[in-house]
């Protein structure tokens, strides 16, 4: 008898969505967009459906960066 062994997959970086993001950073939408118009935003991306989306590990290096600061 053999049993199938499945290999564990390291948890994909998830995509947080914008609207979560701000709340967990604690900013408006406007000032998210002006701080990414300085280039001081996390980086975002757009997914296929349209929907704007922070990954976590991105996020999370970005408070760190507002902690240390």
């Amino acid at each position: 008898m053999t049993t199938a062994s499945r290999r564990r997959r390291a948890p994909k970086d998830e995509l947080i969505p914008l609207s979560d993001a701000l709340v967990e950073i604690g900013i408006s939408r406007a000032t998210w967009y002006r701080w990414r118009n300085h280039g001081y935003a996390p980086e975002a991306k757009r997914t296929p459906s349209g929907r704007v989306c922070v990954r976590r590990s991105v996020l999370d290096a970005f408070k760190e960066e507002l902690d240390a600061a």
